[in-house]
């Protein structure tokens, strides 16, 4: 796994082009027997094993996907493209799940899977791009018609809690996220003589503060939500009022009805800035990952499992949520199942120097060798709770 972890990683590959990674992929899963199905979602590969007659049906999902980053972590097999590098641990991820078909593959060759049912591992593309993510993609190509399945699980990494650790919470777990681009036009004109132009750079400072009065006033105390100011871009010079002001949010929530009523506010707030500074306004929403919900019967089996793999001192079933997001949320809503996190953790580097727990999406990020193990291990366990051993 280790091997495979770090050829992965030397070689990252962005969104919907991760042709060396499917290969690995692909030719592993063969080797170790399995129907491999690839071009789904233009780079997904779904492997499958199928025994008895009838019987449950288990998808078991890694993301491959590398960041446009650029590594800075010095280590022997860092990054080999510029710009590029896995930076959220999606190497790690694969090869976890590969390490596990590995086992299963055996397992199904000598005839000691349990029971009877089918086996999905769904290897995804391009979890990193936002609402036009690979899950979403992979469910429009038919990905549950193909290959059905009764539950859903998928892990992440999660620096600085220790290695061996996870952590689970049934209902709402990471929140959605949604790109926001407001536009306000004017009338441009000379700086000296504001009287004949309209602004909108006014209307755009003005919103700027506004927007967290949604979040503070509006939205329920004990309820998640964040409106965040990514980019605002006005004029070229300094004694020219522009004709045009942008901003660019980040917005997210816990529930969908929260997630309604900041686009509700968001809309409202900006048509009465624009009127109030007499400028026109658009703007542009776009709904990326949803909520991300933990069915609690699948929740439950997870956390089962996995204390009684690494015992209950290692195992938190009731982790706080989370505000980043995750397209495994699409695939969560058309199939009941678990995202969980396994810890990754003291793991960061920097010149060669030790940096502490280090976040994902960091140039100085490596996921963590010491997880693949109890990775792995967790999915061969889970498997064969699923399947009745």
């Amino acid at each position: 796994m280790k091997t495979w972890r770090r050829t992965i990683h030397q070689q990252p590959e962005l969104g919907f082009n991760e042709v060396a990674t499917s290969r690995l992929v692909a030719e592993c899963l063969a080797q170790w027997g399995f129907e491999v199905h690839g071009g789904i979602a233009a780079t997904g590969v779904v492997g499958t094993l199928s025994w008895g007659q009838g019987g449950p049906r288990l998808g078991l999902r890694a993301d491959m996907d590398a960041l446009p980053i650029q590594e800075q972590t010095g280590l022997a097999w860092a990054s080999r493209t510029p710009g590029q590098m896995h930076a959220c641990g999606h190497d790690g991820h694969t090869a976890m799940l590969l390490g596990a078909a590995e086992v299963f593959g055996r397992m199904h060759r000598e005839g000691r899977l349990p029971g009877s049912g089918a086996l999905n591992l769904i290897f995804q593309p391009a979890e990193e791009l936002g609402g036009g993510g690979g899950a979403k993609r992979m469910l429009d190509e038919g990905l549950f018609e193909r290959f059905p399945c009764d539950a859903i699980f998928a892990m992440h990494n999660y620096p600085g809690v220790p290695t061996g650790h996870f952590r689970f919470r049934a209902g709402p777990f990471m929140a959605s996220s949604d790109k926001v681009l407001i536009r306000f036009t004017g009338k441009g004109g000379h700086g000296a003589l504001p009287h004949m132009a309209a602004d909108p750079t006014l209307p755009a400072a003005a919103t700027v503060l506004a927007l967290q009065g949604i979040v503070g006033r509006n939205v329920d105390p004990v309820d998640m939500a964040v409106i965040s100011v990514g980019r605002i871009a006005a004029g070229n010079t300094y004694n020219v009022i522009p004709e045009m002001a942008e901003i660019e949010l980040s917005v997210r929530a816990l529930r969908p009805e929260v997630r309604d009523l900041l686009e509700a506010r968001i809309r409202a707030l900006v048509a009465g800035q624009a009127a109030s500074f007499g400028v026109g306004c658009d703007v542009h929403y776009e709904r990326g990952y949803p909520v991300l919900v933990n069915s609690a019967a699948e929740t439950r089996l997870a956390v089962e499992v996995a204390r009684e793999l690494a015992g209950d001192a290692q195992v938190d079933d009731e982790a706080a949520p989370l505000s980043g997001s995750e397209d495994f949320a699409f695939m969560l809503q058309q199939v009941p199942g678990c995202y969980l996190l396994i810890g990754n953790g003291d793991n960061g580097f920097g010149g060669g120097e030790h940096l502490g727990p280090c976040s994902v999406h960091n140039p100085h990020y490596d996921f963590n060798d010491a997880c693949l193990a109890p990775g792995a291990a967790f999915w061969v366990a889970l498997a064969g709770r699923f399947f009745g051993a």
